[in-house]
């Protein structure tokens, strides 16, 4: 299920919402280690909660998409390119967006309010574990009809949540909110009757 045995060109294809953000990712990185620009672009799109208390409200979208250095973009965008597309063909496009940007977002609000003034934070981590938090509700209500997924994702899962409590220089808040948020959407998109809705839209 999530081993990728696509081509590069079937994978755009297959997967363009995973595909575009993978190139954002990858893209603002490079332009982060231009000279001057590089500064820039990560100083003005870094989560800083003083300055989104002063108003620069971006910053809970923003950090999303910029890495503070190369092993933490690899480590990400691996899991997206790894288990985004499987997410993306279930649920769909919009649906997938969704659960990844709000999961993400939700972790940029959760550190505002829970962490002090000074924190200063970047990563795709929270909309990474959203992803999981997704696939968690689906292992929910398909754990008779997909053993295997449950036997996969329920130990990805775990070992993640324990790496990000005894990993130095995580952020705690965005990982665990981020994967609660992706289980309340997946539970949400992924109740039987919502897919059976799904379903019949494709039929018609």
């Amino acid at each position: 299920m999530f081993i990728r045995r696509e081509s590069f060109s079937q994978y755009i294809r297959l997967y363009p919402i995973v595909t575009i953000l993978l190139a954002a990712n990858i893209i603002l990185f490079i332009l982060t280690m231009l000279p001057f620009i590089g500064d820039v672009i990560y100083e003005t799109g870094m989560g800083v909660n003083a300055y989104i208390a002063a108003g620069e409200w971006w910053r809970f979208f923003t950090p999303m998409f910029l890495h503070a250095g190369i092993m933490h973009l690899l480590f990400n965008m691996f899991c997206l390119f790894v288990f985004g597309p499987e997410l993306e063909k279930l649920a769909g496009k919009t649906r997938f967006l969704t659960i990844y940007l709000l999961s993400g977002i939700f972790g940029n609000v959760a550190v505002y309010f829970l962490k002090d003034l000074g924190y200063a934070h970047v990563g795709a981590s929270g909309a990474i574990f959203g992803i999981f938090g997704a696939f968690g509700a689906l292992v929910y209500y398909t754990k008779k009809m997909l053993p295997e997924l449950r036997q996969v994702i329920l130990p990805i899962i775990a070992i993640s949540v324990v790496m990000t409590f005894i990993q130095p220089n995580i952020n705690v808040t965005a990982h665990i909110v981020g994967l609660i948020v992706g289980f309340l959407i997946g539970m949400s998109y992924f109740h039987p009757k919502n897919i059976a809705s799904w379903k019949r839209k494709k039929v018609r």
